[in-house]
């Protein structure tokens, strides 16, 4: 009898063992839960500057939004100069206007991104329109050249938390620069040249120009190459300078 007892009394903590275990797993969980929700709900949106690494890589950049006077110079210098890594951000009506030269960037080997549709700051409209916009130009791009981006410049460099937000769920990370040639003040060549030459850093994100505007840029590039090089920096994608290193953003 006693034995019995003792099976009994065994059995009862045993269950009692196991449901304690199922309760605490699942406060657990829940916690996990609010966790992440929480992780998810505080991150602020933020746009890629540049990324932190030791490698000297830069990315160059290059914007477009009108003209076919500058797009070909400045493909010309990178072909002449062997340089077969750089991001190119169009505009959705360019590439409507100049396939030929769009499908020239894509047939050299370099990345293609989005600098929206009408040029204009997405912080000033509301949501649908952006949305009206980027999917205007992911469009444009994709039929012209069969790339659909998803890494976007936004018109004049323009955005707030809420654009970035609703870009990110689009599938856009948001791309600006650490270094501004100021190419598009047309400046100078000795200055722009010298600009980035002396900026220029590991993980560098570079803004340069290929729209009719910037009349300097492809004068300046063939020194900006044979000076980065001279510094030891090789030069890969936008996309390449994520993947390998980790992203350094600013919150804005």
């Amino acid at each position: 009898m006693f034995f019995s007892f003792r099976v009994v009394l065994l059995k009862r903590l045993v269950v009692i063992g196991l449901a304690i275990f199922l309760f605490m797993g699942l406060v657990l969980t829940q916690k996990n839960q609010v966790m992440f929700a929480t992780t998810s709900a505080t991150k602020v949106p933020s746009a890629i500057y540049k990324v932190d690494t030791d490698k000297k890589v830069v990315a160059l950049t290059f914007d477009i939004s009108w003209g076919e006077k500058t797009p070909g110079p400045v493909l010309d210098v990178l072909q002449q100069k062997g340089l077969k890594k750089a991001t190119f951000f169009l505009s959705g009506p360019w590439t409507q206007t100049h396939p030929e030269i769009a499908k020239r960037i894509k047939d050299m080997g370099f990345e293609i991104g989005s600098h929206g549709h009408k040029h204009d700051n997405f912080s000033q409209y509301p949501d649908s329109w952006i949305r009206d916009q980027v999917t205007k130009a992911e469009q444009a791009i994709q039929e012209v050249t069969g790339v659909k981006t998803r890494l976007i410049r936004t018109p004049n460099g323009d955005f707030n938390k809420r654009v970035i937000t609703t870009l990110n769920q689009m599938g856009y990370q948001v791309i600006q620069w650490d270094t501004d040639s100021l190419d598009w003040k047309n400046p100078g060549v000795e200055n722009i040249v010298n600009r980035v030459l002396n900026k220029a850093h590991p993980g560098d994100i570079i803004l340069l120009h290929a729209s009719d505007s910037c009349k300097q840029t492809a004068q300046a590039l063939p020194r900006i190459i044979d000076g980065l090089r001279s510094k030891g920096y090789e030069f890969v994608s936008v996309s390449e300078l994520i993947e390998g290193s980790s992203v350094k953003s600013k919150q804005e």
